[in-house]
């Protein structure tokens, strides 16, 4: 079968390869799920794989196969497996169980462990490809009217991590009621925690760059968030102007804006740190002032990255009743579809150039 891999032997090519196609017998016991892929959506991870930044092959290969945000239908499973048959739509998790603890209780998210397996990342093959095999624990159902926006699944799950983590935190407060949120960032996590932000009833205040008119502003505006755009009048500038900030959502991949946040957050506030920045950026921050009032105001700092199928399954739920509020507003955030892993040049250009984009993905088969 066809798969887009990176090299990892010093020189990150990327290429179209034949591997071989995967079978439910793959998996131990009985218990293989064998998925045909529909459709991978592409991110700033993919983008950094790319660029060397990190990543490693399965022991004993020299490429990776990327993608992990993977949407696919079942074609055959293994004789143990239960409540997953063929036809079923379905999206894989990311990260797979480790030694821990944490891993042995389905947080493997969590996990405390040094080194750990992430399909499309590190140490396991992704989805970019025709078809994959894995065991049930890690394969969520999505309904048939949720085809449209599955692919969006992955990065919704780490959105909903987020939130609700802000949520279990605060219930040391027992009558914390978020009234006002900030997201930092429109793109296809920021736009996506607005969505979920404003399905729990909570005045949605987004921030980003470009000046309206544009289509990520149009977005946020149909959830009935409000837009602003820091090429005019900086985030300070700006929340000074607003209520205090109850959660404030960062998805903007430029870390200096966390510490902004954190000066700006209001008194018994969460901050969301959702932006992984492999770079060597530095700045300089009041660090005195955002101590005190950190300490002073009872703020919480939290980071989300990955999810496990808790997660998953919220993204689910929250995709359905984003799409009975808004209809097809989140299927509006697919910007750019790329037909089929031949064209893997084109989905690398616009994943590198595509400044328009919101999400990309390739259409790797059709949908049933």
């Amino acid at each position: 079968m066809k798969a887009i891999a990176v090299a990892r032997d010093g020189s990150h090519a990327v290429r179209l390869v034949e591997v071989p196609r995967p079978s439910v017998d793959d998996v131990l016991g009985g218990r293989g799920v064998l998925v045909r892929v529909l459709r991978v959506g592409v991110d700033g991870t993919d983008k950094e794989i790319l660029a060397g930044e990190y990543g490693a092959p399965p022991p004993g290969e020299t490429t990776l196969i990327i993608g992990h945000e993977s949407f696919g239908v079942v074609e055959a499973v293994g004789p143990a497996v239960r409540g997953i048959g063929p036809g079923d739509f379905v999206v894989a998790t990311v990260r797979r169980r480790g030694s821990s603890p944490y891993d042995a209780i389905g947080m493997y998210d969590m996990t405390t462990d040094d080194r750990y397996v992430e399909r499309g990342i590190n140490l396991a093959h992704g989805f970019l490809a025709e078809y994959y095999v894995d065991d049930p624990e890690y394969i969520v159902r999505v309904p048939p009217a949720l085809a449209d926006v599955g692919v969006l699944l992955e990065p919704t799950s780490i959105v909903e991590k987020g939130i609700v983590q802000a949520y279990e935190i605060q219930r040391r407060l027992k009558i914390w009621q978020p009234r006002t949120a900030f997201v930092l960032g429109a793109g296809t996590i920021g736009l996506l925690a607005a969505m979920v932000l404003r399905l729990r009833g909570i005045d949605v205040h987004v921030f980003a760059r470009a000046a309206k008119p544009n289509r990520n502003a149009e977005l946020a505006e149909a959830l009935g968030a409000a837009y602003h755009a820091t090429a005019e009048l900086s985030f300070r500038r700006a929340a000074q102007s607003l209520p205090p900030a109850d959660v404030i959502f960062e998805a903007t991949g430029f870390s200096p804006l966390a510490f902004d946040a954190m000066d700006v957050l209001g008194k018994n506030g969460v901050l969301v740190l959702s932006s992984v920045t492999s770079g060597s950026r530095t700045a300089e921050v009041p660090a005195d002032r955002i101590n005190l009032r950190f300490v002073l105001g009872n703020k919480v700092m939290v980071g989300t990255v990955n999810a496990n199928r808790e997660y998953f399954e919220a993204g689910v739920r929250d995709h359905a009743l984003a799409k009975a509020t808004w209809g097809d507003w989140a299927a509006r955030l697919i910007t750019h579809r790329v037909p089929g892993l031949e064209r893997y040049e084109e989905l690398v250009h616009l994943l590198n150039e595509g400044k328009d984009a919101i999400k990309v993905v390739c259409e790797v088969s059709p949908q049933p």
